[in-house]
């Protein structure tokens, strides 16, 4: 790879970043190493300790940035937005949308979160809560003013990050479904997920005549 122009500045850290990104992705944060990444970037491996201490530092700042950004771009989306189907279909939207184009920072951040040291793994575990209570307090609300019908929030929250996280996994550009689509259909899959039953119909309920027990008698010994 060709070396890149001077070894210190936003440019270098940012080919740090990017090089890193890929690496960990396709190697795995523990087959990674330093000397395998200042020779992607084109630098010396000493050049690295310019931009970043220790390759946990820079797991941890990828991680990080990624969910911090996650949040951020959530809050913008769901800016405006009033009643809690609204609310859900924009959460849904977004997190379809960014995960179709974030797939390494996402893989990276659900995949190597077991190599973060202890007190980084607290700090990133805290942000990736902040992002699921954004959904969870979407779900409370549509319950509490009866749009949605949910039997747990907690579990709700998970399965639908699941389910969207998921696209993930399958989503390849230039494929059957333009994003529009893919989108509409995770929107329709998930605010169905949550729409109130229909009340059950009572007027052909036979109910068995209302007895007492002093009605019916003491039983027969046997």
């Amino acid at each position: 790879m060709a070396r890149t122009i001077g070894s210190h500045g936003p440019k270098t850290m940012e080919a740090i970043r990017k090089a890193g990104l890929r690496l960990i992705f396709e190697h795995g944060y523990a087959a990674m190493s330093l000397r395998q990444l200042a020779a992607e970037v084109g630098i010396q491996s000493g050049s690295l300790y310019n931009h970043i201490s220790t390759k946990q530092e820079l797991l941890f700042d990828l991680v990080r940035d990624h969910i911090n950004e996650l949040l951020r771009q959530l809050d913008r989306a769901l800016l405006g937005k009033q009643n809690p189907a609204d609310k859900l279909r924009a959460f849904v939207a977004f997190h379809v949308t960014y995960h179709m184009t974030k797939k390494h920072e996402v893989f990276i951040a659900n995949s190597e979160l077991r190599s973060l040291e202890p007190k980084n793994y607290e700090a990133i575990v805290a942000l990736r809560g902040a992002y699921e209570r954004r959904l969870a307090a979407i779900l409370a609300e549509g319950v509490a003013e009866g749009e949605f019908e949910v039997v747990d929030i907690q579990v709700a929250t998970f399965a639908i990050l699941a389910l969207l996280t998921g696209i993930c996994t399958w989503y390849r550009p230039g494929g059957r479904l333009t994003k529009q689509a893919i989108v509409a259909a995770h929107e329709k899959l998930v605010l169905s997920s949550v729409a109130p039953g229909p009340a059950p119909d009572r007027t052909n309920i036979k109910r068995a005549p209302s007895r007492s027990i002093a009605a019916r008698g003491r039983p027969e010994r046997r």
